[in-house]
């Protein structure tokens, strides 16, 4: 979890303004979840047998996608489900496993960790957060809004009741005498814990989230026998790439589409999310409004001055119908029967 205004002087701006904006395109990565007929034996290891039938994940990329060379080490992970968890398995190549926080809900970024992002709605707004360090020592978090929305939206004192978190070191872990080949995680996370951002108890057949992974990895060097962080930048490595070095860019995460189709039976085709590219397209005169905003001091209704002319993304119904509002702007898009909404505060939702 960075905040994101130390950020804001290292981006490309929009209309001449400091709002930072993704500089790649939009092409999210995207996992079909299965289903497991009995629960997951969590040891870290990830030797149960189910996991051995589902597919490993692309390996990760560098946060700003291909802006940045490919990450040194590779990291990977697997995903399931049952009626009662949602699983996660991740491995992590590393020649030097270090950790030094223990305790629970500490800044678990400032060591080497791997990092959880759900957004079930795809809203962008009430979304968690869990980061796990290779001590298997959890920092656990609710966000009611992304920070550049809102500068207080962290829960910090939020747990995720009966998260079960394991992790295996194919090495061994603060020694920096010899050489290791890595750490694993994997993670088993309550469907009831998530009920406050959750559409459903658990997801439906065909139900898509919006989910992403992040694995931070400092550079270091080694001094009377320790691992010492050098003052160089961490390296931010994510599934699918945000464009941005800000995790908190919710609609920049892949998709997980869920099926009850039990793992290793049959193979389920990953569908296209029609909604996920309206809600793109209205993201943009998202942006376009918070850097107009920025030079103006005022939001407005003109798609010409924020020369905002053109369909974003083909096939989608353009332009959309904007209106100012006591707290800022709203507009909406038509699809089928529906209207799909944004905000200034850059909440969507459709009705």
């Amino acid at each position: 979890m960075r905040v994101l205004p130390k950020f804001l002087l290292f981006f490309s701006f929009i209309l001449g303004q400091g709002f930072p904006i993704p500089k790649i395109d939009y092409s999210p990565r995207s996992y079909v979840c299965y289903k497991t007929p009995a629960p997951i034996l969590l040891d870290g290891k990830m030797n149960d047998p189910f996991w051995e039938k589902v597919d490993w994940s692309e390996s990760f990329v560098d946060i700003e996608g291909d802006l940045k060379p490919l990450p040194f080490y590779d990291t990977k992970v697997k995903m399931l489900w049952d009626e009662n968890y949602f699983y996660f398995g991740a491995k992590m190549e590393d020649p030097h496993v270090w950790a030094t926080l223990t305790e629970r809900d500490a800044v678990i970024f400032k060591d080497n960790d791997f990092e959880i992002f759900l957004d079930p709605d795809g809203d962008t707004h009430h979304y968690y957060e869990l980061e796990v360090n290779a001590l298997e020592t959890e920092w656990d978090l609710l966000l009611l809004k992304p920070y550049r929305d809102q500068a207080k939206v962290a829960v910090d004192s939020w747990d995720i009741p009966g998260l079960i978190t394991k992790v295996h070191v194919d090495g061994t872990i603060n020694d920096p005498s010899d050489i290791d080949k890595g750490w694993s995680v994997e993670i088993a996370i309550p469907w009831k814990a998530l009920e406050e951002c959750a559409p459903n108890f658990h997801p439906q057949e065909g139900e898509q989230w919006k989910i992403n992974f992040s694995r931070v990895h400092w550079n270091t060097k080694i001094q009377n026998g320790q691992y010492i962080k050098t003052k160089l930048p961490e390296y931010n490595w994510v599934w699918s790439p945000q464009g941005i070095i800000a995790m908190h860019y919710p609609e920049m995460w892949g998709l997980v589409q869920f099926t009850e189709t039990m793992v290793g039976e049959e193979l389920v085709k990953f569908q296209t999310n029609e909604l996920d590219q309206i809600k793109w397209s209205l993201r943009q005169l998202y942006y376009r409004e918070r850097s107009y905003f920025e030079s103006q001091g005022h939001f407005t209704t003109s798609l010409k001055k924020l020369e905002f002319n053109e369909t974003p993304v083909a096939g989608v119904p353009w332009p959309p119908q904007l209106s100012l509002t006591p707290s800022g702007w709203e507009a909406f898009i038509k699809m089928d029967r529906q209207k799909v909404f944004i905000r200034r505060d850059g909440k969507v939702w459709f009705e």
